[in-house]
């Protein structure tokens, strides 16, 4: 019967050596999908950074961006100001300049005391236009003996001319005129060679 009962402590021994490599593997098998787990978690959280700095990325680009759109309107808006008024102002060009060949004409002609009254009435009219436009921003440009600067004048020709240097203004042919700094007519001039 020993041999029976060592027989059965074998083979008790055998199954439960069995178990426990049973249940190592189970272990091994649980911790397998554990640290599957935990490394999936770490990738995600990686994910979610590297999400993350892009939203920043994307926030500081869009109110970059719209502080831009805000500075282009309020520079827009800014020169709509300044030259809303080009047009009209090209058209009261005209006005003056007759006004002016009005008063060159003064010179011209008989002084009796009609023609003297109507061009005292040209000449406060033509004063009272001037500082009106230049309320308004509207300047004059070329004068003789200015220096001649091709932003602001259009050379006509070019003379030898005593009493003048190089490149000045000998003649004006017609005023320039400038709307807020910007010319809205060249001065039309004749320069010294």
């Amino acid at each position: 019967m020993s041999d029976l009962s060592e027989e059965k402590k074998v083979e008790a021994a055998e199954a439960t050596a069995e178990n426990v490599d049973m249940q190592a593997h189970e272990m091994e098998a649980v911790g397998d999908p554990l640290e599957e787990a935990i490394a999936r978690v770490q990738e995600l959280e990686e994910q979610l950074e590297e999400s993350n700095k892009r939203v920043q990325d994307i926030q500081l680009r869009s109110h970059a961006e719209v502080e831009n759109i805000r500075r282009r309107a309020a520079q827009d808006i800014e020169k709509a100001h300044n030259f809303a008024l080009e047009k009209f102002a090209k058209e009261l060009l005209e006005v003056i300049d007759n006004l002016e060949r009005a008063l060159a004409l003064k010179t011209q002609t008989a002084e009796d005391e009609a023609s003297k009254a109507i061009f005292d009435g040209v000449e406060l009219t033509h004063k009272s236009l001037i500082a009106t436009v230049n309320k308004f921003g509207i300047e004059a440009v070329g004068a003789v003996g200015e220096a001649f600067n091709p932003e602001l004048h259009q050379a006509i020709s070019m003379q030898p001319s005593e009493g003048f240097s190089t490149n000045q203004i000998t003649q004006v042919l017609q005023k320039g005129y400038l709307l807020n700094g910007r010319v809205i007519r060249p001065a039309m001039v004749m320069v010294a060679a």
